[in-house]
């Protein structure tokens, strides 16, 4: 039998999950460990990755999402440890973590099962790493706020159990799901997880069911794990509001009974339909504030400029008919934010030089739109111009005041300053640094800490903005930091513990500054509170051509040209190679069955060398590599084989990678015009 088995269950956080099974390894050193990791069918590259890095791992590659629940039931069936842990990808656990927790266990016959303290990426302390039973009181107090008020309160505060210092140990009720250690005697009386809960709740009925089985629960901040509180549903989604909160109510039902039960699915049923409201109307606000102030401001630009030009021209405020005013304007303004919208204008991080060039973009059109009226519908070419100049003008305005209002996602067209330092030694610190280059983020200022506390290796520079000179040891950090007015620290891995980091990070949570980790030969940095937000991590772009800029303008091109080619098929047909194929291409194309140029398929080398035209749609939307995971994009009529003969020598992978970061319509447009004949 086996000391300890390590039960990771992963959906779509492959760097996480990478960054995960190295500390799992150092933390496992000593100790006979396995490490089961069950996906949840990602599609991200973590099932390679995993089979790849780590081949002593027991991997189960689940060809659908079964849920949290019955995919940790999947390993736990099959593990021979004498104490069984759950832990989540999204975290890192200290190199003597797992000595620390068998000892205590050991220690504690009574103990059934076992958390630790948890910070989150910004080192602060995460209340959830203690929990109490969530009674109808208690949740009553969570729900309305009020343990926000009374976080110590015994009573008010009894979800997160305020009153028990975060740094003793003491006996819970509720055990979190990112790090919860079982022994195998607790787990022949309590079972499986119930796979009910497809996720969220599932940890506090097994937490449950541990202490009515006749053990305890314990919180030990002896050690501490870093959990970045990635979460498969995002939790402004109606979907999340209904996972979470749906499994709120199966554990209601079956732990409470009578009048406890009806007023626990009461406040529930509350909870559900007030965050979905506001969810909905979140989103809503989210998707057409922008366009609303947008149309309104250009509207009632539009009527000052007629009002100015009829008094001042026609000497008549009622010159021009009420139809212009109705139904012409907005036909105008709306024309206007087409061309904004297309070239990217509306799409998040808001860009105010995309939105001025699509409105410029939408006045040609409405100039030739204009010319192409009966005479008795043009108006004035005047008021057309002004009124578009003014609707250019106040749309970037507009998202100017935004952006000075510091409302997220307005200021990217603003140079945030980014000071960031690097702690490690010399040679990861110069690794680091190009890293970061090559994420075409270029800081304000990049600063290196010696990990010794005693600066030999050269002098402090404060004016080094290279690796050459470190400006300061890893023990004047907050101060470098404070001094530097540091926007980012990012941690060598190869050279800091998980320990040495996590320490680190809780004595620096006032700073306010963003950390990341810099894994060990890895290309990519990890860092943030939470995985869904824009800074989870930093990977080499190779999304461009998932861009919703990029899609959007892909898309057009399939449909626009399908149009023509179907349009101009009498004088296209007689030259196809493939008659038969060409109208059902041309309609598959524009109904998004597929798109005219997809990835190329996954050859081998001799093949693709021999063949460098297909003749055949692609086969596969998503070649994988052993490096990197692309984008998903349609399955194409054509792929990138068939551009000239100049690429016949360039691997697959390489032709899709180079496609991936440097997308144009224009490589689009070559592969079909060269392609022609083959339609």
């Amino acid at each position: 039998m086996k000391e300890l088995s390590v039960v990771i269950v992963n959906y779509n956080v492959r760097y996480f999950l990478e960054q995960c099974l190295e500390s799992v390894l150092v933390a496992s050193r000593g100790i006979d460990t396995e490490i089961w990791v069950v996906d949840n069918n990602s599609v991200d590259g973590s099932v390679a990755m995993v089979s790849q890095r780590f081949p002593m791992v027991h991997l189960i590659a689940n060809v659908d999402n079964v849920g949290f629940a019955k995919a940790n039931n999947q390993a736990i069936s099959q593990c021979s440890g004498r104490r069984v842990l759950l832990l989540n990808p999204d975290t890192l656990v200290e190199p003597d973590t797992f000595h620390k927790c068998l000892s205590f266990m050991d220690a504690h016959p009574e103990c059934g099962g076992l958390g630790v303290k948890m910070i989150n990426g910004e080192g602060q302390y995460l209340k959830e790493s203690k929990r109490g039973f969530p009674s109808p009181k208690t949740s009553f107090f969570k729900i309305s706020g009020l343990i926000r008020l009374f976080p110590h309160h015994p009573v008010i505060a009894a979800y997160y159990m305020g009153h028990l210092s975060d740094d003793e140990t003491n006996e819970i009720e509720i055990l979190p799901g990112a790090f919860l250690m079982i022994s195998q005697e607790a787990l022949s009386k309590v079972g499986l997880l119930d796979e009910s809960y497809f996720m969220y709740g599932e940890d506090i009925d097994f937490s449950w069911r541990i202490r009515l089985a006749g053990f305890k629960n314990y919180y030990m901040p002896e050690t501490r794990i870093i959990h970045y509180k990635g979460e498969s549903t995002k939790k402004g989604s109606l979907n999340y509001v209904y996972t979470f909160y749906n499994a709120m109510s199966i554990f209601a039902r079956r732990y409470f009974s009578g009048t406890n039960a009806k007023l626990y699915t009461t406040l529930i049923d509350i909870a559900i339909w007030a965050r979905a409201g506001l969810s909905f109307l979140k989103r809503l606000l989210a998707q057409v504030a922008l366009p609303v102030a947008d149309f309104v401001v250009a509207y009632a630009g539009f009527l000052g400029i007629k009002w100015a030009w009829a008094s001042l021209w026609a000497d008549n405020i009622d010159y021009y008919p009420p139809v212009y005013t109705t139904v012409v304007i907005p036909l105008y303004i709306l024309i206007l934010m087409a061309g904004g919208w297309l070239r990217g204008g509306y799409d998040r991080p808001i860009r105010k030089g995309r939105m001025f060039q699509g409105m410029a973009l939408g006045t040609a059109l409405l100039v030739v739109f204009y010319s192409m009226l009966n005479e008795s519908l043009r108006y004035s070419r005047t008021l057309l111009l002004l009124g578009a100049l003014w609707s250019m003008l106040a749309a970037v305005g507009i998202r100017g005041l935004l952006g000075l209002m510091g409302i997220k996602g307005f200021n990217a067209g603003r140079q945030t300053k980014r000071n960031l330092l690097i702690v490690g030694s010399q040679s990861e610190c110069t690794r680091v640094q190009q890293l970061v280059h090559t994420f075409g983020s270029t800081p304000t200022f990049v600063g290196c800490v010696s990990i010794n506390n005693s600066l030999e290796e050269s002098a402090p520079s404060p004016t080094a903005t290279t690796n050459d000179y470190f400006i300061g040891n890893i023990g004047q950090l907050a101060e470098l930091i404070r001094y530097y007015k540091a926007t980012e620290v990012i941690f060598c891995g190869k050279d800091l513990s998980t320990r040495d980091i996590i320490s680190h990070m809780a004595q620096l949570t006032t700073t306010g500054v963003a950390y990341k980790i810099a894994p060990e030969s890895a290309d990519f940095l990890v860092g943030s509170t939470v995985i869904n937000s824009a800074d989870d991590l930093y990977t080499v772009d190779i999304n461009a051509v998932s861009t919703s800029l990029n899609r959007r303008y892909k898309r057009l091109f399939d449909i626009g040209s399908s149009l023509l080619l179907l349009l101009f098929f009498p004088f296209l047909l007689p030259l196809q190679k493939y008659k038969r194929h060409y109208f059902s291409r041309c309609l598959s194309v524009l109904i998004g069955r597929y798109s005219w140029v997809g990835y190329a398929p996954s050859l081998s080398a001799d093949d693709h060398n021999s063949s460098p035209l297909s003749t055949t749609p692609n086969a596969s939307a998503q070649p994988t590599t052993s490096q990197e995971v692309l984008p998903p994009i349609r399955r194409g009529v054509f792929s990138l084989c068939d551009m000239s003969e100049a690429y016949r020598f360039i691997t697959p992978q390489q032709l899709n990678l180079q496609y991936a970061r440097n997308y144009k319509v224009s490589i689009d447009v070559a592969i079909v015009w060269r392609n022609l004949r083959r339609i």
